[in-house]
């Protein structure tokens, strides 16, 4: 199934609750969506599940996972499933395909490996840009496929695009090596769409960001092409906790 037909069939499709998820810090629920003939099943975060932050506005965290999907669709990674915004039994949330792995295989288990390094390149770009402020290890989904190479998915985005410095991660393999050109060439694509709003991305963000998170987006996008490098972490804690 096409990204598009997923998006359609998340958004449109009729939407059961399967479960609680188990180990979310939030409200998680794994529903099944059926329309016609096609059925996926996907993750549901409403709002009223959030818990509370003290640095991150209210009701906002499930917005921010439509966001990470719109900036990985934008840079043309497809790095974040399928999300849409949607009303389901327990109001408006995110709905995020959901991705068929095994919970026992991750970041510390692939970490190092040359066949996953250009994905999760991907990864510590994006989240750099977003501004991820809890890459867990348990965030990176190994997907086998059949007859094709296994590919790596990044989930949990709620605590991203603050407007301050709040990135934090485990994946900091890659700090102080360059950018490769076929990245960086994404990179300048992305800056390109931003200011242009080709395929309505800006207008995307805008109604999800406020305006000085959309500056500071924009800023890390332009230090990170400024800079050419993966950068080295921060400064204060930049790992999350617990860091699966």
């Amino acid at each position: 199934m096409s990204v598009a037909d997923t998006l359609q069939l998340l958004q449109h499709g009729s939407l059961e609750v399967e479960g609680l998820l188990p180990w979310s810090s939030n409200y998680t629920f794994l529903v099944q969506i059926c329309q016609d003939d096609e059925d996926v099943e996907a993750v549901y975060k409403p709002q009223r599940g959030e818990r509370p932050l003290w640095d991150f506005p209210q009701g906002t965290l499930y917005l921010r996972e439509r966001a990470a999907f719109l900036t990985s669709q934008a840079l043309d990674w497809h790095i974040v499933p399928a999300t849409v915004i949607r009303d389901g039994p327990h109001g408006p949330g995110s709905v995020q395909q959901f991705v068929q792995h095994d919970p026992e295989r991750h970041y510390f288990t692939i970490e190092g490996q040359a066949q996953y390094a250009t994905q999760l390149q991907q990864i510590v770009l994006l989240d750099i840009i977003i501004n991820n402020a809890d890459r867990k290890g348990g965030h990176i989904l190994l997907q086998e496929q059949e007859n094709q190479p296994n590919r790596l998915w990044a989930i949990d985005h709620g605590v991203c695009f603050h407007a301050e410095y709040k990135l934090r991660s485990v994946i900091w393999e890659f700090a102080g090596t360059p950018i490769p050109p076929s990245q960086m060439d994404a990179l300048k694509t992305f800056q390109e769409k931003l200011t242009a709003d080709a395929d309505q991305i800006r207008t995307q963000l805008n109604n999800i960001l406020n305006q000085r998170e959309i500056i500071a987006l924009s800023q890390r996008l332009q230090h990170l092409i400024d800079q050419g490098i993966f950068p080295h972490p921060g400064p204060g804690r930049h790992y999350p906790w617990p860091p699966v």
